[in-house]
C-alpha cells in the first residue's frame, strides 16, 4: 500500500475501518459520517463479516450490525474478537442485556443506530485507540438501575477503574494514585471477581465499564468525551 497522504499531512497514522451491514442504506449512510473524520478510511463493506475482512484483513476497528440476515451475530462477535479483532457494536436493539452481552462477548463499544454522526465517530476513533466512550444510549440503559448482586468496591478499586477507564493504561494511573502498576492490576482484577462472584462476570474493560456505570458506581460524564489526540496514543494492556 503506498503512503497515506493524510498521515504524511498531519503526523497522525490513517485508522482503517471496516463496516458490516446488511442494509446498503445504513453501509452508505455510515460510510458518509466516517467521510468527515480525515484519520477514518473505510476499507470495505458488506453483509459478510468473513468476506467483509478478507478485502480489508488490516482494518484496526470493524463495525458490526449486531442483527445480520434475520439472526443476532453474537457468536460471530466472540470470534472475531477472541480473534483480536476491536468490534464496535452498531445496532438497533438497545435493551441492557443485549448491550451487556455485546460487551460480554467483547465488543470494545456499543452504538446505537438511531445516534448521530458525532457518537459514531467518536466511538469508532475511542475505539481504535482502546479508550471507553460512552454514548448516550449506553449511559441511558445502563445508569439508575439498581441490582441486588451490586458488588461494593472500595474507594481505592472505585479511583483505579475510574482513572483507567479515563486513561490509557495502568501505569498512567499508577502514576496518578502514586502506587505500583502491580497495585493497579490489583485493584481491577479485584473488582472482577467480585463482579463474577455476584453472577454478572466482566470480562472486558468495555463490559466492566458498563457495569460499574449500571450500579452507579461510574457516572457517565466522569468518563470524560474523546480528545483529539486520542487517535494517535499508544495505549498498553
Amino acid at each position: 500500500m503506498g503512503a497515506d497522504p493524510v498521515a504524511a499531512m498531519t503526523g497522525e497514522r490513517s485508522i482503517g475501518v471496516a463496516i458490516v451491514d446488511d442494509h446498503p442504506v445504513v453501509v452508505e449512510g455510515v460510510r458518509a459520517w466516517l467521510a468527515t473524520e480525515p484519520r477514518l478510511t473505510v476499507l470495505a463493506t458488506g453483509d459478510d463479516p468473513d468476506e467483509v475482512l478478507r478485502v480489508a484483513p488490516d482494518a484496526d476497528v470493524v463495525l458490526l450490525d449486531l442483527r445480520l440476515h434475520g439472526r443476532m451475530a453474537l457468536d460471530k462477535l466472540a470470534e472475531l474478537s477472541t480473534a483480536g479483532r476491536r468490534v464496535v457494536v452498531y445496532s438497533e436493539h438497545t435493551d441492557p442485556q443485549t448491550m451487556l452481552a455485546a460487551l460480554d462477548a467483547g465488543a470494545v463499544a456499543f452504538l446505537a443506530k438511531h445516534e448521530g454522526r458525532e457518537h459514531c465517530v467518536a466511538t469508532v476513533l475511542a475505539a481504535a485507540s482502546d479508550r471507553p466512550y460512552v454514548p448516550p444510549a449506553l449511559a441511558g440503559a445502563m445508569v439508575g438501575d439498581p441490582r441486588p448482586d451490586r458488588p461494593m468496591l472500595s474507594d481505592k478499586e472505585r479511583e483505579a477503574l475510574l482513572l483507567w477507564f479515563q486513561s490509557m493504561s495502568k501505569a498512567s494511573v499508577a502514576r496518578r494514585m502514586r502506587i505500583s502498576e502491580h497495585t493497579v492490576k490489583q485493584y481491577v482484577d479485584r473488582a472482577r471477581i467480585k463482579y463474577t462472584r455476584a453472577g454478572r462476570p466482566a470480562a472486558t474493560k468495555a463490559a466492566l465499564l458498563a457495569r460499574a456505570i449500571e450500579d452507579g458506581l461510574v457516572r457517565p460524564e466522569e468518563i470524560g468525551i474523546y480528545r483529539s489526540h486520542a487517535a494517535h496514543d499508544r495505549p498498553t494492556p
